[in-house]
């Protein structure tokens, strides 16, 4: 593994990280020398600014130059793999959130970088499905996690799959990565910020001929056919997994999810007040199964050594001693992490779920294989709501550079990328620095910036981030969450905003086309990746390659073919 050692080391003193201080001031003294004897123009000697960016783009083609030197067949030598998805964050939501977070800590922004952005390695990702341009996050999750390309809408099974008719879907189920890897011995995991019945994090477990089928209640007929709703397949995963790949019989490797976090409790839950958790009786029933089970004491039941939690406080007094956790954190998705302080029982970050989950995950001697998905990005966007699209995504970021801190490079592949993008738009001619959530205040003639927004030729001030569909512009003041704005009626087309604080959580942008969502966008997403295996997800691929990358990485199919 010593090939990797430069590669990690290359990529940890970019962070910031301790352990190659001697390398990265070796490589320090070169590129000055570099500098010194390259740099000849007055333009760039006499200006501090000129200098240091010729400076650091000598010292990322230095960086480059090792990493490449470093690079040989590593089939196998992740023995680790995890995979960041955030759902919807499309390229422009990346440039938009880094400038973000840059603005947040003082900076103009334009120049900062998210955690994942430091990565080695990057490329770009088709995300068509085989029956539509612009795809929905149950077809790409199947790519990326199978290898397999499929229909919209349908969950772990190729794409001769007719939708809503479960039949069709028996016999045609895919294995995914992570099912591989519990074949093979590894811990595994899946955290969201959706319900964990939801498309992207049902991916890694489930084969549905529908993605809607989150429980029993959502399956009308197709209940009585031989399928089982998403949720329970969850609960039963370690017994699924045996009847398909070992006849029924007991194998010492599969022994189920390690640890499952995300929202999503109504589809464990009978659809009776007396099994609520944080809701009051006279409120309702949280859960909304039909058929009278309690999935959640069914999952304790097989696992006794296990933890089930629902709060912050329950997810903050977890040991690290429990067989196996189950945390549902809310009846639907979790908040929006602007919002997060709003939950009733409180709920745990999405760095804090991933922090926890990797401190559990990396404690198998034989490695592990974790999904993380940051869902309310794209829940942000289909509202409209680019404060809380980008709020997640800069949290999503944080989780990345949280789990960085607690893994080997040498032995972890970690892949950074997204599902799909949405029609999220960054225009006009703003000055640097101007906030990115703000109105485009533009520049003078002499280059400096003006003291007002500039106007459109409708004599309207416009802001920098917009959407090309949706329910359109809203101005909710101070509100954090942003799927309020479903209860109010379209706003499309121009509005004005000239007394509008467009940086307010409850600012929500304007669109052009009239819709009842925001809808996602067809262009390809970017991919990220460090670690054994990373330098094969450059240019341009197709979605599935995400799959066979992790599969070469980890060895993942030739481990489980021989435990089988």
């Amino acid at each position: 593994m010593k090939h990797l050692k430069t590669v990690a080391c290359s990529f940890a003193a970019t962070l910031a990280l301790t352990g190659c201080d001697l390398v990265e001031n070796e490589k320090k003294v070169e590129v000055e020398k570099e500098v010194n004897v390259l740099v000849e123009d007055n333009g760039i000697k006499n200006s501090p600014k000129a200098l240091n960016w010729f400076a650091e783009g000598s010292a990322e083609v230095a960086s480059a130059q090792e990493v490449a030197a470093a690079i040989t067949n590593n089939k196998g030598a992740a023995k680790n793999v995890i995979l960041f998805i955030g759902d919807g964050m499309g390229v422009s939501t990346v440039t938009a959130a880094r400038i973000l977070e840059g603005q947040t800590l003082g900076k103009e922004g334009e120049d900062h970088q998210l955690s994942f952005e430091k990565f080695p390695f990057s490329g770009f990702v088709k995300t068509y499905n085989t029956n539509q341009q612009t795809p929905d996050s149950a077809g790409t999750v199947t790519a990326m996690m199978s290898g397999v390309k499929t229909k919209a809408g349908v969950l772990g099974v190729s794409s001769s799959v007719t939708r809503l008719d479960c039949e069709s879907s028996q016999g045609i189920e895919l294995r995914t990565a992570l099912e591989l890897a519990e074949i093979a011995g590894k811990a595994t995991g899946v955290i969201s910020t959706a319900r964990i019945t939801h498309a992207t994090p049902a991916g890694a477990y489930s084969k549905s001929a529908d993605r809607n089928w989150e429980d029993i209640s959502d399956m009308g007929d197709q209940a009585d056919k031989g399928c089982l709703d998403i949720a329970d397949q969850l609960i039963n995963f370690e017994s699924l997994l045996e009847n398909a790949v070992n006849a029924g019989e007991d194998h010492e490797n599969i022994d189920g999810i390690e640890i499952v976090m995300g929202g999503g409790r109504r589809h464990f839950l009978p659809k009776d007040s007396a099994f609520n958790v944080e809701l009051p009786a006279e409120s309702g029933a949280e859960g909304d199964r039909t058929d009278g089970r309690d999935l959640t004491a069914e999952w304790k039941a097989q696992y006794p050594d296990g933890a089930v939690v629902h709060t912050q406080a329950e997810f903050d007094a977890l040991t690290g001693n429990e067989s196996k956790v189950l945390g549902l954190f809310n009846e639907s998705h979790m908040l929006y992490e602007a919002d997060r302080g709003n939950d009733i029982g409180g709920e745990p970050s999405l760095s804090e779920m991933t922090s926890k989950a990797v401190d559990y995950l990396k404690k198998d001697e034989d490695g592990f294989f974790l999904m993380v998905e940051a869902g309310r990005i794209d829940h942000g966007h289909h509202a409209g709501t680019a404060y809380n699209a980008l709020t997640d995504t800069v949290e999503f970021a944080k989780a990345v550079q949280d789990t960085i801190a607690k893994v080997d490079l040498n032995e972890t592949l970690i892949i950074v990328t997204a599902d799909h993008s949405h029609v999220f738009t960054i225009a006009g001619y703003p000055t640097r620095g101007n906030p990115i959530l703000g109105k485009v205040v533009e520049n003078n003639s002499d280059g400096t910036a003006k003291t007002e927004p500039v106007l459109a030729t409708d004599d309207l001030p416009y802001t920098t981030v917009g959407y090309t569909n949706g329910l359109g512009f809203a101005d909710l003041g101070a509100e954090t969450n942003g799927d309020a704005r479903y209860g109010l009626e379209g706003a499309t087309g121009r509005q004005d905003i000239s007394a509008v604080d467009t940086e307010a959580p409850g600012y929500h942008q304007e669109a052009l086309v009239p819709l009842s969502a925001e809808t996602h966008a067809g262009e390809d997403v970017g991919v990220y990746a460090v670690g054994p295996g990373a330098h094969l997800l450059t240019g341009t691929n197709e979605q599935t390659l995400v799959f066979h990358v992790m599969n070469y990485a980890a060895d993942l199919l030739d481990l489980a073919t021989a435990e089988l």
